[in-house]
């Protein structure tokens, strides 16, 4: 994580995309099991577990919220 990148990290934890907490995401029940992950300026990832399955998985953070909050970082 570069220190561009934390602003937006800290603020997207601040909305439940933290390990540990829980979420419904994309019609999923899901179980944070990473803090986010900023892989290009425009895609943050995060990995979780869907609660009924029980299958991890590597999920996009929803472009509105990244624009929304990159807009409050910068």
């Amino acid at each position: 994580m570069t220190k561009q990148s934390m602003p937006l990290v800290a603020q997207l934890k601040g909305l439940g995309f933290a390990k540990g907490k829980h979420m419904k995401l994309y019609g999923q029940r899901l179980t944070m099991i990473s803090d986010p992950i900023v892989v290009t300026e425009d895609k943050v990832v995060v990995e979780a577990v869907e609660e009924q399955s029980g299958q991890a998985k590597r999920l996009p953070i929803p472009l509105p919220i990244l624009r929304m909050k990159k807009g409050r970082a910068a």
